[in-house]
């Protein structure tokens, strides 16, 4: 049995999901949880009924923003103080930023972006993925503790059921110590949907858009089933999209439960950041288009005829 922490990242004082998928494959060992800043009640109730025995809060100056030397230099102090054999975390953009440092400041080894994982005992084997997705390999670890790793948002699916702890929670001061690089200020995007990489549903727009205005029928469509909006990359080149909203290799990588292709060709770069979806359902004239043979469900037809007739049928379900 290992003792393992997980790095809770939270959004308005609210965990973000993946800590759960995370909590859900624990079942077995002895866990705890660690967030820097606050986390609302419903968060904590939620900690606690997944697994987490602990829920450590660590508040401090120079902690209210994110930086990656802040988060460092607080998490190495709080994991050197325990005897921790495994740290997790989401594969989010802060996760892929000041994680690897993290596992540097220890000298020990991290495994990134992980799909799957399982405890045999208290040894870690995982699954990630290499060559843009067309290739799985299995990491595991034989250095010094404690060991990192963080798992992609939505690939591990939530918790089927329930592993309740005592959920104490336990304040922490924490230091961020010398930061060199600070952020004066985050501009929030005009959009408040959820970003790409932790969306469980998301409609994606290519070339065949013809332009931006004609994203509205996705943003649309979304709108109905709860969805955020992406775009290929061949969309962002030609100015339809901003690059925020790419999939792709290199945009994001995605792991939704259901994914909509429209006019989405699918060239390897685009199935290289959203081949692991759950369900793909692409809309194409082509019948020959290569998005077909990754597809669960096609559909050959013009995106602009079939995509409100979705968005209605959607509305009529749903209602």
């Amino acid at each position: 049995m290992a003792n393992v922490l997980v790095f809770a990242e939270t959004n308005n004082e609210k965990v973000k999901p993946v800590t759960y998928e995370i909590l859900g494959r624990l079942s077995g060992q002895n866990v705890d949880v660690v967030s820097i800043g606050n986390i609302d009640s419903d968060s904590v109730a939620h900690l606690a009924k997944f697994g987490a025995e602990n829920i450590h809060k660590i508040q401090g100056s120079n902690l209210e923003k994110y930086s990656p030397e802040g988060y460092t230099n607080a998490l190495n102090n709080f994991i050197s103080s325990k005897s921790y054999d495994y740290v997790f975390m989401g594969a989010t953009s802060a996760g892929k930023d000041f994680f690897p440092r993290l596992a540097g400041s220890f000298d020990s080894g991290c495994a990134s972006d992980v799909t799957n994982f399982v405890f045999e005992g208290d040894e870690f084997s995982g699954t990630k993925p290499l060559f843009a997705g067309k290739a799985l390999t299995k990491v595991s670890f034989d250095g010094p503790k404690p060991r990192f790793v963080t798992v992609r948002p939505n690939a591990l699916g939530m918790p089927e059921s329930e592993n309740a702890k005592s959920g104490n929670l336990v304040d922490a001061a924490g230091e961020a110590g010398e930061i060199r690089a600070a952020i004066k200020e985050i501009i929030k995007g005009a959009s408040e949907k959820v970003d790409l990489t932790e969306a469980n549903i998301i409609v994606s727009g290519g070339r065949s858009m013809k332009n931006a205005e004609n994203f509205k029928i996705l943003d649309d469509l979304a709108d109905v089933i709860g969805a955020t909006v992406g775009a290929s990359r061949a969309a962002v080149d030609s100015g339809y999209a901003p690059h925020s909203m790419q999939v792709g290799q290199t945009g994001k990588t995605v792991s939704p439960s259901l994914y909509i292709a429209c006019g989405i060709s699918g060239a390897i770069q685009h199935l290289a950041g959203m081949r692991t979806s759950k369900v793909i359902v692409a809309i194409n004239t082509d019948p020959d288009a290569p998005i077909f043979t990754k597809a669960d469900y096609g559909i050959v037809g013009d995106l602009f005829k079939v995509v409100p007739i979705l968005t209605e049928e959607f509305k009529s379900l749903l209602s």
